[in-house]
This record gives C-alpha cells, structure tokens and sequence, in this order.
C-alpha cells in the first residue's frame, strides 16, 4: 500500500524563476521516494535590474505576474496539494520588493515569501545533503546564486559556521561586487576552514550543475581542482557567442557562467579543497523536503 503527494516549490531567484513539482511516494517500510515530475526555468534577471536601479522594472514586473500565473496552472493541471514560493536576494533588496509580492498574490492567488540568506541556506539544508555528509569528513558547502553566495561549513556531521555574501553571478556582471566584500568573503572562507583537515566541497546551484554534467561523471563522483580549473579556463578562452554554440550553453547561462566558476575555483583553493561534490539539490529541493517534513509532523500529531 503506497500514499502519494503532490507538492511544489517555486524559487524566485535573481537570476531566473523556477517551478519544481514534485510526486512524493510513501511505503511501509521503505524510504519516502522523492520523484520531479515537472521543473520549469523561466529567466526573468531580476538582479540585473535590482542591483542597479534597486527596484524590479515594470516589464520584469509584468513577467513575473505572467510567470505566476503560468505556474498556478501547472500547479492546478498537476493537482499539487501544497506549495511554497520563496523569494531571495532580489526580491529581498528591490524597493519594491514586498509591493510586487503583494500585487502578485491579487493578481494569481500566489503568495511569495522573501526570506534572508539564512533561512535560505537552512532551506537547502533540509534537502539530501545529510546524505552526502559523512561523519568523519569535513565539508564546505557552497550555493552560488544570481545575488549571493552561501557557505556552510560541516565537520563530523554537525554544522560549525554559516555565513551569506552578496556576491553572485548578477552582481559580478554588472561590476557590483566591491573588492571589499570579495575580500570579506576570501577571508571568512580561510579563517573559518583553517584549521580542518582534508575538506571537500559540496557545490549547488545550476552553474555548477551544468558545469558537472560537462564532465560526464557519474553522479555522486566529485569533480577535481584541475578539471575545475582547466574548464574555468576553457569558458574564458571563448567568446559570448561561442560559448553558446560550441558548449551547447543557453543564452542566459553563458555569461553568469563565468563569474560563477570563480566562486567554485577560488572557494577550493581558499578552503584547500582538492574535490567539489555536485550532488542535484537546491533551493526548490528544500522547499519541497520542508514542505513534507511540515505536513508529516502535523500528521504525527494527529
């Protein structure tokens, strides 16, 4: 006897927007299964809009009232049960950040919740990244996103340090990122792993994702400092253009992809990491994971 739920997450990040819906399969006696039965990608830069003029622009605005509305009736076409919509640093520096999410829910029914860098790495957290942590290794988990980048130190299973930067791919783009933040960021990084021995990289988000499926690894192998930093290397020998049409890169992921590569790369070597995991998470994975873990508990309650 088996009980399925529908849930879904939206992730309304600077960079681009995403529906994640996901079919979840409860057994007797087995592992709750955790199917993506649909992923959507719509990308909407918000940050490129925010990080310059501080506010999302009325056509962004309007595209994102278009995407919700899209995404509503997905969700309504998949019989999704529940849902969550989280919104990140865009969202959370635009002026009129928490006006556009109101406007939003009287126009499609969809409520956003903007949420700080904490919560969003606590978010991630909930996902299978246990999984991957073994007790007896350290690990430096590292999510780069359009307008920040999160960094989670674990050693022996247990988390010691966290901490979010507002560095991201937008930001580096657009020239925003100030060499003092860069600085603050480098610095964190080599004070809080000093004195962990022989520390792995966990790296999420869709740069690392595609820069990972390049390398045709299997998935749960890691990926070398060389083969990071001979592809880094590969991706800024071509140009824009090139890196469309001879890596097979979608528009909006050829440029970010760079400033992206730098954070991996340099975050290995400032951590002394000789390996970067890429395990398929992120933060509409989390969404879903503490969607059911919420519904579950409420359930034992009963």
């Amino acid at each position: 006897m088996i009980n399925q739920k529908i849930f879904a997450a939206i992730d309304i990040g600077s960079n681009a927007v995403r529906l994640l819906i996901s079919t979840i399969t409860e057994k007797k006696g087995a592992e709750t299964n955790f199917r993506k039965t649909s992923l959507v990608r719509v990308p909407i830069r918000l940050g490129a809009d925010v990080f310059l003029k501080k506010k999302v622009s009325e056509k962004n605005t309007q595209r994102m009232i278009d995407t919700m509305q899209a995404f509503g009736l997905l969700m309504k076409s998949h019989g999704v049960e529940k849902y969550k919509a989280c919104a990140t640093s865009a969202m959370r520096e635009a002026e009129n950040g928490e006006q556009i999410a109101k406007l939003i829910k009287e126009k499609t029914d969809i409520q956003i919740e903007i949420i700080d860098g904490t919560h969003e790495a606590a978010i991630i957290a909930a996902t299978d990244l246990h999984a991957l942590i073994q007790n007896d290794s350290n690990y430096l988990y590292v999510d780069v996103g359009g307008g920040s980048t999160e960094y989670t130190l674990y050693s022996n299973g247990e988390t010691v340090a966290s901490r979010s930067f507002k560095v991201g791919t937008v930001r580096m783009m657009e020239d925003l990122v100030e060499h003092k933040t860069w600085e603050e960021m480098q610095n964190w990084v080599k004070e809080t792993t000093k004195d962990y021995e022989n520390i792995d990289l966990i790296g999420s988000g869709g740069n690392i994702n595609n820069i990972f499926k390049t390398s045709g690894k299997n998935e749960g192998k890691p990926l070398s400092l060389k083969y990071l930093k001979d592809y880094d290397e590969k991706l800024n020998s071509y140009t824009y253009e090139e890196r469309i049409t001879e890596l097979d890169l979608k528009n909006d992921r050829a440029d970010v992809i760079i400033p992206a590569s730098k954070i991996y790369l340099n975050s290995m070597k400032w951590a002394k990491a000789n390996r970067i995991f890429v395990p398929k998470i992120g933060l509409a994975d989390g969404i879903i994971k503490s969607l059911y873990n919420t519904s579950k508990r409420r359930k034992d309650k009963v």
